[in-house]
């Protein structure tokens, strides 16, 4: 693979990161988003016993890739993903069972969002503001993009 392009979950080939996936039943119309930044949950994941003891804030930031034609027509919820349910559930994600790794984190989160059914792919941020590097740094962050296998 070459440059931009990142193998997509479950063998389906590579995704140029720089376009939009594509909505087969669509037309190849790229898909809607929806876009959740900056859901904070504190969690108990690291690889050092600190860590794993006083736990840390982390911030997510999750793209789910839909198709919102239905949802928008009907004025209806049911037709697309409902987000309000979606940070309930990457919060349980986040204060649930402690990992090592945050891109352990992240493939949870991406799973999180694929469960439900109206998400054909999701790319999820972790940030984890306060790791422990013994230098001055702004933020370290994992993005992972996932798709329907």
């Amino acid at each position: 693979m070459s440059g931009g392009q990142v193998p997509v979950h479950g063998g389906q080939g590579p995704v140029d990161r720089d376009q939009d996936p594509v909505d087969e039943g669509r037309g190849g119309v790229p898909g809607d988003r929806i876009t959740l930044r900056g859901l904070r949950a504190r969690g108990h994941h690291g690889v050092f016993e600190h860590e794993r003891r006083d736990g840390q804030e982390f911030v997510i930031d999750a793209v789910l890739w839909t198709d919102t034609t239905a949802a928008a027509e009907a004025d209806d919820l049911a037709g697309t993903a409902d987000y309000g349910a979606l940070a309930g559930r990457l919060v349980a994600v986040v204060t649930g069972e402690p990992v090592d790794l945050i891109e352990t984190l992240a493939s949870r989160l991406a799973a999180a969002c694929l469960a439900d059914p109206a998400v054909h792919e999701a790319e999820v941020t972790v940030h984890k503001p306060q790791a422990p590097i013994p230098f001055p740094f702004d933020d370290v962050a994992v993005t992972i993009r996932r798709g329907r296998a």
